[in-house]
């Protein structure tokens, strides 16, 4: 079976999907056949796909789910610098959300987006967890605030901080997950020494997507480093045995809108 299927009729020869390819498997083509990966090369490849979106007449397609290939329509995805710039800009990290849910298929679209996300050698290793119920929520601020407390009186960084945390949550403050009905946590396998890279690439496209979706976000650090050090709350989550948790989000719908962008330090750049 061909590793990459080739519409004789559109390919034209220009060599764009040999210049691309990342592991260079691709053999030009030439007066006797089309573009072609021998099989030899077969298992270099990294699945990139980057043969088939190069490709200026899109004769070329990897022979990988070929039914599920979507055509790109001209432009599409097109967005003006200054619409970039502003949309990014005016992204923030929510911490007040309304009581209304975010539907389980809008939170499906968001992740399809982040599943594009670049990985190391196209290696995919991140997977999902969704905690859609506000009650396991509120269980998972309360075990993260647990372990806050095993903190204290240790040398842990964090030992002279958590007792303010502890206060409030007693005072009746959700001051770990912000009172956000959802939890997004990127689990990896253990021992893949770049997958934490991994998993923050993806959960920054989550993170810069959902606005789109008119969804709020936040960076969960407290859940993240408990999901990481407290057996208890790793328990709760059930993760797949052979992975950890990379990092977690708060997200839910916001109870505000954005109206203004404020100032940020001056860039700072270094030219060699």
């Amino acid at each position: 079976m061909a590793h990459i299927i080739v519409d004789q009729d559109r390919c034209t020869g220009c060599g764009i999907c040999v210049k691309i390819c990342s592991s260079g498997i691709i053999n030009p083509a030439a007066e006797t056949h089309l573009p072609h990966v021998p099989e030899d090369n077969i298992s270099r490849c990294l699945y990139c796909g980057h043969c088939e979106a190069f490709c200026p007449s899109q004769a070329l397609i990897l022979n990988l789910r070929p039914d599920e290939k979507v055509t790109l329509p001209a432009d599409a995805g097109t967005i003006s610098p200054e619409d970039l710039a502003f949309y990014i800009k005016k992204r923030r990290s929510v911490r007040h959300f309304t009581r209304e849910p975010v539907p389980k298929e809008k939170i499906l679209e968001v992740l399809d987006i982040a599943r594009y996300a670049a990985s190391g050698t196209n290696g995919q290793p991140v997977e999902w967890l969704v905690v859609h119920d506000p009650e396991k929520v509120r269980k998972i601020a309360g075990l993260t605030i647990e372990w806050m407390r095993s903190l204290l009186n240790t040398p842990h960084p964090m030992s002279s901080y958590v007792p303010m945390l502890i206060s409030a949550w007693e005072q009746g403050y959700d001051v770990i997950c912000r009172g956000a009905p959802h939890l997004l946590f990127a689990h990896i396998p253990e021992k893949n020494p770049v997958a934490p890279v991994d998993a923050i690439i993806a959960l920054t496209h989550f993170d810069i997507a959902a606005p789109a979706f008119g969804i709020g976000t936040c960076w969960a650090g407290f859940v993240a480093a408990a999901a990481m050090y407290y057996e208890p709350l790793q328990k709760e989550l059930g993760l797949p045995a052979g992975r950890k948790c990379a990092y977690a989000m708060m997200f839910g719908n916001p109870q505000y809108k954005i109206y203004g962008i404020p100032r940020r330090k001056p860039l700072e750049v270094m030219w060699q």
